[in-house]
Parts: C-alpha cells; sequence; structure tokens
C-alpha cells in the first residue's frame, strides 16, 4: 500500500469510530467501560488526534461486534472471495456467509452423518426469527409440539421464542442454509408474476 493509500485510511478511522458509536447511541463513557481504553484515548482516537493502533482497534472492534476491517476500510485487495471460517458448535459445523455481525446473519449449516443418534435434542429459546433451507439430507425439526422432517429444497420459518431445535433425521450429514434475525427481522421473499 503506498503513504498516500495508508495516510487516507488512517485519517478515515476517527470519523468512522465516532460515527459508528453514534449510530449505536454509545456514549464515550459507555464504550470505555466495554473495552477497558480511556475515554481522553477514545476521544483523541475519534478526532484524528491518536493514531489507530492494533491493540486500540481489536477492542473496538469487539465492542461494535463488527470486522476489523469495517472499522478501518482497508481497501480492496483484488480478491473478491470471502473466506468464512467454520464455527463448530454442539458437534454441528456452521459456516458465516455474512461478514457483519448487526442485522440478519447467514450460515451454511453441517450437521455431520450419524448425529440424529443420542439424547433427544433439547429445544431452546431466544430472542429471534429464523429461517432455514435443507440443501440435502433429512433434517429433524423439534417445534415447539410438532415433529418435523425435512428434506432437500424445503423452507421453514420460525420465531425462536417458540421452543426449538434440530438434528439429523437419516444417516447422512444434512446441508442446509440458516437466515438468522437477532432481533427477530424476517425474511422477505420476493417472486416476480409469471410472464413478466
Amino acid at each position: 500500500m503506498a503513504d498516500d493509500d495508508l495516510s487516507t485510511v488512517l485519517t478515515a478511522v476517527g470519523p468512522r469510530l465516532r460515527s459508528l458509536r453514534r449510530d449505536r447511541d454509545t456514549t464515550l463513557n459507555e464504550l470505555s467501560e466495554k473495552t477497558g481504553i480511556s475515554v481522553s484515548t477514545l476521544s483523541r482516537l475519534e478526532s484524528g488526534q491518536r493514531k489507530p493502533t492494533l491493540e486500540l482497534l481489536l477492542p473496538l472492534a469487539k465492542a461494535y461486534g463488527v470486522q476489523l476491517d469495517e472499522l478501518v476500510d482497508a481497501p480492496p485487495t483484488g480478491d473478491p472471495r470471502v473466506h468464512p471460517r467454520p464455527i463448530t458448535r454442539h458437534g454441528m459445523t456452521f459456516l458465516p456467509l455474512t461478514r457483519h455481525l448487526g442485522g440478519v446473519q447467514a450460515y451454511k449449516q453441517i450437521i455431520p452423518a450419524g448425529r440424529q443418534r443420542g439424547p433427544e435434542p433439547e429445544q431452546r429459546v431466544h430472542e429471534g426469527y429464523e429461517w432455514i433451507y435443507v440443501l440435502s439430507g433429512r433434517l429433524r425439526l423439534l417445534l415447539g409440539e410438532h415433529d418435523l422432517v425435512l428434506t432437500p429444497g424445503e423452507v421453514v420459518e420460525f420465531d425462536t421464542r417458540t421452543p426449538h431445535a434440530w438434528t439429523g433425521a437419516g444417516p447422512e450429514a444434512v446441508e442446509l442454509l440458516s437466515l438468522f434475525g437477532p432481533q427477530g427481522e424476517r425474511m422477505h421473499v420476493r417472486a416476480r408474476p409469471a410472464g413478466n
């Protein structure tokens, strides 16, 4: 990166931090408590009087729930591909398909073969709204009093305040796409009328 490009990127960090904090309706004191960074340092960062460093930006990215490159607005590297890092939780693999941590989140989820064996999955409840599309395999969804088996191409959506859990319904692995709105955001599907 050329010196001019680096200077431009670093100069833009302060206003971006201030805008992000104001958008989140957070005070400097609240942000200081979350990050352990002093109010004066945060103020100087936002005004451009303090050079942003990794030690300062990492806790800020974590506090705001954003990727580091969103704070810095790093220039494109020439490679447009997204390289998701898999997350393993409860024996299942989640591939995040969205890069930003606010609003609706998209995941590809893989339930390994044989995952349906064992104790009955515990149904959980939390805020949000879920939309699931089965790509392959057979998915067993426990949703309140319902016990459903979904096959490839089937879709289900539900309020996550309803007790729910899912697992494989057959011996094969299950792959699914999941859209989750943590604040209860619902998915909007649009289709063009036939003939257009």
